[in-house]
């Protein structure tokens, strides 16, 4: 919360604050929205996704974490898939635009499920740093995302 002001004058588009992170979710989305910038929601795999529904009206972008956060390189929680799906759910319901982001343990083993699921954005960051090419990486990441929308 405190860091919203910094962030903004940073030149930041989106914020995104967890859910766990604050007593008073939709105050510190009305802030971030009070400087133009879109607001996004961030849910760590422990919590309910019941949680969102009281912000759904609010949100521009829920992100489900699918690793505890923490530390780079942790497997993706395979439970991850139905809360993605659960959250697509709660986004078509609410007849918005709202982006759906998953971060944690994405690879190209597992990008075209977790897309399939309903995600829109992919984080992948020992998924792509632990591998000799990033570029061709990258490109299979998107193919295989691309492949679950089709």
């Amino acid at each position: 919360e405190r860091y919203i002001d910094d962030f903004a004058k940073a030149g930041s588009s989106i914020i995104t604050v967890h859910v766990e992170a604050t007593r008073h979710l939709h105050k510190v989305v009305q802030a971030i929205k009070g400087h133009g910038l879109k607001a996004g929601v961030t849910l760590n795999p422990g919590t309910p996704v019941v949680t969102l529904e009281p912000i759904m009206d609010e949100a521009d972008l829920i992100l489900v974490m699918s690793v505890n956060p923490g530390f780079s390189g942790q497997g993706f929680i395979p439970g991850s898939l139905k809360r993605i799906a659960e959250v697509r759910k709660m986004i078509t319901a609410s007849g918005r635009a709202i982006e759906l982001e998953v971060d944690g343990g994405i690879k190209t083993s597992n990008i075209k499920e977790a897309a399939a699921a309903g995600a829109d954005v992919f984080v992948s960051g020992s998924g792509v740093f632990s591998t000799p090419d990033y570029g061709k990486t990258i490109a299979e990441l998107k193919r295989q995302a691309g492949s679950a929308k089709s």
